[in-house]
């Protein structure tokens, strides 16, 4: 059975977890391969009575709340411990069984100098700033590639554990103390605060790579997740706005420890418009009361560190760079009620560079950061379409929407959200794709 890998399409907080969570009752396995606790997954179920259950996800494969699902955090992630432990106890209180979690011994941990570090550079930079959530993602991916870095599988043998602080911070209280003034940090103080998780930690780990490969042999349906979007890849995306890891769906397989073969689609998941958290060049950005708009009808605000999104109209520029980069077979299109009662809805359809029209994205950094939009202007639609729950259901005008967004970007969108409930989609395609 091939797997699956899903993967953000713009700049992240495009609702993958909705996306995920659709297939939770036909998916056996949901892995997160990038990634740590910088970005979130917003999913909200609706109960029995009515009411309606919200989950925000941070390092936690969104697979965790589905039945019958086992979820995997695989070998490139960097796993802050505290959080993990922090998110697995809210779902236990809220009577989620997360008996099934597995985590990579080649996953890398996130130590405390490395949360440290992460803030005290970023606040050093000021109006250089990359943006970050200061969670020390990206020194712990420095650390991996510098090969410095503390693995899960490091915890379990204490000698070695010591040994591997202790020569990481060699280097890191030099930088803490010497370039930003800050105290030295002990051994024993870095040692101590992940041992204290071991016992806990022990009965999950296994080697997660064996075993995605046992189920794929077995025909059971795989699902690779990835952390942040396509934009922010390290090698990809808007660099150096970007984050550490590798946030497209090429990244699957270095994360998970899959080979390419055993993929057969790439489901991407974007915006009726696009967002973006942090710096970082944004052509479509709005600043003025349509920007406020989007920010205050989608409830824009990040999962993880509460900081106000900025908006901006649909970029299909950035949707065609999604498709080509990752192998999009299907997309998802969320937040489409949002823009229910606008008289026109702008989408950009080109860049123009000092005077020349780039349909694709341009190649350096200098030109996307000084591109204009180019707009095409849709007639708007005033109906509520939370309610809808077939394509034929929605306005004209709607449609008409999606169509001309699905010609741009070059791949079918199958999938429509229509409100942030878990009901509230249209399903066009079958995004396992035997339709």
């Amino acid at each position: 059975m091939p797997a699956i890998v899903l993967v953000g399409a713009q700049w992240g907080d495009e609702g993958k977890g909705k996306a995920t969570d659709l297939l939770g009752d036909r998916i056996d396995y949901v892995v997160k391969f990038n990634g740590g606790n910088n970005a979130g997954h917003t999913v909200v179920i609706e109960q029995p009575d009515g009411s309606r259950e919200k989950y925000a996800l941070h390092l936690l494969p969104s697979g965790i709340l589905s039945p019958g699902v086992t979820p995997v955090i695989g070998n490139g992630v960097v796993i802050d411990l505290s959080v993990l432990f922090e998110e697995l106890d809210g779902l236990q209180a809220r009577g989620i069984d997360t008996s099934a979690l597995r985590i990579s011994g080649n996953a890398h941990v996130i130590p405390s100098y490395n949360r440290v570090l992460d803030k005290t550079i970023e606040r050093f930079l000021g109006s250089r700033k990359i943006g970050t959530t200061g969670r020390g993602i990206g020194p712990t991916y420095a650390d991996k590639m510098n090969r410095i870095g503390i693995r899960v599988q490091d915890l379990f043998d204490e000698s070695i554990l010591r040994q591997k602080v202790a020569a990481a911070l060699e280097s890191k209280n030099q930088i803490l103390v010497k370039l930003y003034n800050r105290r030295e940090m002990a051994v024993d103080e870095v040692v101590d605060e992940m041992l204290k998780y071991v016992d806990r930690l022990r009965p999950m780990v296994t080697d997660t790579s064996l075993e995605i490969s046992e189920a794929l042999d077995a025909g059971k349906l795989v699902l690779c997740e990835a952390g942040q979007a396509t934009l922010l890849d390290v090698d990809h995306g808007t660099y150096p706005y970007v984050t550490s890891s590798s946030a497209i769906s090429a990244g699957a397989c270095t994360g998970a420890g899959i080979p390419p073969t055993r993929i057969d689609r790439v489901i991407g998941v974007f915006k009726a418009y696009t967002t973006r958290v942090g710096e970082g060049p944004f052509p479509t950005e709005l600043l003025d009361d349509s920007g406020e708009y989007l920010r205050k009808t989608g409830a824009e605000f990040g999962v993880t560190t509460g900081r106000p999104r900025r908006c901006g109209w649909m970029d299909t520029v950035i949707g065609r760079y999604a498709f080509r980069i990752n192998g999009i077979t299907d997309f998802v299109l969320t937040k489409l009620d949002v823009l229910s009662g606008l008289e026109t809805v702008p989408v950009c359809v080109a860049y123009d560079v000092d005077g020349v029209r780039h349909d694709e994205m341009p190649m350096n950094q200098s030109d996307f950061h000084h591109a204009t939009p180019i707009y095409e202007e849709l007639p708007g639609w005033f109906e509520d379409i939370s309610h809808c729950r077939s394509y034929e259901e929605l306005p004209a005008n709607c449609r008409a929407y999606v169509e001309f967004v699905e010609a741009r970007i070059g791949a079918r969108i199958s999938v429509i959200g229509v409100g942030p409930g878990r009901a509230e989609v249209i399903v066009r395609h079958n995004l396992l794709g035997d339709d």
